[in-house]
């Protein structure tokens, strides 16, 4: 095997997100670009040689060259064995369970997540280490230390592996194999849902359902477990073919994104349950007949019904939010008797909670849920577990969701998001809010009082380490909330987003229309914040 070294230079802008690193197409291929990023990788996570990794993405664009980069680099860097999905396709959850169950060192998922594809649209790659969840803070850090000192990466003259057949090859000393990206998760499916009884209900002929693969990875997965599997009609699964660039579309499953499947649950002939996933498969929304799940009613639902589902059966040990996701599941928590963790964004915040046994059951606003069946939010695995509760409830979605209000009360909750604001006017924004919470307390906003105003800092239960600056808080003295947190993508722009809640008791005001019941909420948010009423209007509201 001909090993080559190849001199390069430091780029500036490789520091990693709390999703790795996500730049437009055009800029990682420059030439060194990605080399430099793999070769940052590799020269941060400590010995590696003879060990396993696992590689593979979400199809878009640049992903099948990319990986051909990162195979000849794992095998120049000493890896012994590599998994690669075939055609490069994993999801990410597929990709964390195969991580954990061939006991690799770690893997590279390349995905943006729900971000455009295309060669006009956004590319990226992240470290996922042995406990297949993405890598810590400290990880990230020296993988970005690396980066701006590294001098020359590493790689071997050889052919294109093909990745398009199953089976094993060689690439110099290391072993290359391509395996089914879907055999090992839906295996991982079958032991914690009862695939006999889903086969049954699917199959009855009284319940229909729409998935809304959006072209992207997921596609492969819903139609191998939903239609093959569990015998759902052909036609099902929609969109199931991933695509390059998605179709034209952004995989992000919410209201505005997944127009298609929108339209049809609002249709006259609407199936009882719709749902859709985005781009690397990890994040799912839930819809029955003129009816929308918010994520935080998702997971709280979720909460209270996971028992249902037999891999849940026992119980669950804890659960855990983002900060800004409604608190509509601690209420669940409460009534159990565990604990309910409330984290900063980002799903590795849930895998320190996870790898310590702490939590079961965990989710994020951001159309995310998952529980400790891998260490990364999982799309399909959340409309399985929503089929379950169908399946042994037999009331329709929008009747359990209500049921649930009737029993816990109903969180009231919206986002707000400004999105493609520029990132240095975006950080301005916050860095005034940031300025003006200091003395906060008791001062009223509209017709109510604040009773606390912070930047949202937290203290890892685990291992103590500190994250501060998560996000701008107003909290009422009525329990109502709005938070102001940057999403910042590393592509050029940010978007502002703005959550708002509020909680009712009274199940008679329970069918508000929810922009309505937070109007005066969102108006304080914007008059807050600075933003015109009539000029500064949210790109989506979900």
């Amino acid at each position: 095997m001909n090993i080559r070294t190849v001199p390069t230079r430091p780029f500036p802008d490789q520091r990693p997100g709390t999703s790795g690193l996500r730049k437009k197409v055009s800029v990682f291929r420059q030439p060194h670009y990605l080399e430099n990023f793999v070769q940052a990788i590799f020269d941060a996570v400590g010995d590696h040689r003879g060990r396993s990794l696992v590689v593979g993405g979400d199809g878009r664009y640049y992903n099948r060259r990319a990986i051909q980069t990162v195979l000849r680099m794992a095998a120049a860097s000493g890896f012994g064995r590599i998994i690669v999905g075939r055609q490069g396709l994993l999801s990410t959850p597929a990709a964390s369970h195969l991580i954990r169950k061939q006991r690799a060192f770690g893997g590279l998922i390349l995905s943006a997540s729900h971000n455009p594809g295309g060669p006009e649209g956004d590319f990226g790659i992240k470290y996922n280490a042995a406990n297949g969840g993405a890598a810590p803070e400290a990880l990230t850090d020296a993988i970005y230390a690396q980066s701006l000192r590294i001098e020359a990466y590493r790689t071997v003259d050889a052919p294109d592996v093909d990745i398009d057949r199953l089976g094993v090859t060689a690439l110099g000393d290391t072993v290359i194999e391509v395996v089914d990206p879907v055999a090992d998760y839906a295996a991982l499916m079958e032991t914690l849902f009862d695939f006999e009884r889903l086969r049954e209900f699917l199959g009855s002929g009284v319940f229909r359902m729409r998935f809304d693969a959006m072209h992207a990875v997921t596609g492969p997965y819903a139609r191998a477990i939903l239609e093959d599997r569990l015998g759902a009609p052909a036609g099902t699964v929609v969109n199931g073919v991933p695509l390059p660039d998605f179709g034209g579309g952004k995989p992000d499953p919410n209201l505005v994104r997944a127009w298609e499947l929108v339209e049809a649950m609002n249709g006259a002939d609407a199936p009882d349950f719709g749902a859709a996933s985005d781009g690397d498969g990890d994040r799912n929304m839930i819809l029955g007949p003129g009816f929308f799940v918010t994520p935080s009613d998702s997971l709280a639902v979720l909460a209270a019904n996971a028992h249902l589902a037999p891999g849940y059966r026992a119980g669950l040990v804890g659960v855990a939010r983002s900060m800004p996701t409604s608190r509509a599941v601690d209420r669940v928590a409460e009534e159990l008797g565990i604990p309910c963790f409330e984290t900063p964004t980002g799903w590795k915040f849930f895998g320190s909670l996870l790898d310590a046994g702490k939590v079961t059951l965990c989710g994020e606003e951001s159309f995310g849920t998952g529980s400790d069946h891998v260490r990364e939010k999982d799309g399909l695995w959340a409309v399985l577990l929503w089929l379950s509760i169908l399946a042994e409830r037999r009331q329709p979605l929008a009747e359990i969701v209500r049921d649930h209000w009737r029993r816990y009360g109903r969180h009231f909750y919206s986002r707000h998001d400004y999105e493609d604001i520029d990132s240095e006017a975006a950080n301005v924004i916050m860095g005034a809010l940031r300025a003006r919470i200091g003395e906060l307390s008791g001062r009223r906003l509209g017709g109510l009082t604040i009773r606390l105003g912070d930047d949202f800092s937290y203290t890892d239960p685990v291992d103590h380490r500190v994250t501060p600056h998560q996000g701008v808080r107003l909290l009422f003295d009525d329990g109502s909330r709005i938070v102001y947190r940057l999403s910042g993508t590393g592509t050029g722009s940010a978007i502002l987003r703005i959550y708002l809640e509020r909680y009712e008791s009274n199940p008679g005001r329970h069918d508000q229309d929810v922009q309505s019941a937070l109007a005066d909420l969102a108006a304080m948010a914007r008059e807050f914040a600075g933003f015109s009423a009539r000029r500064d209007k949210p790109s989506v509201i979900t």
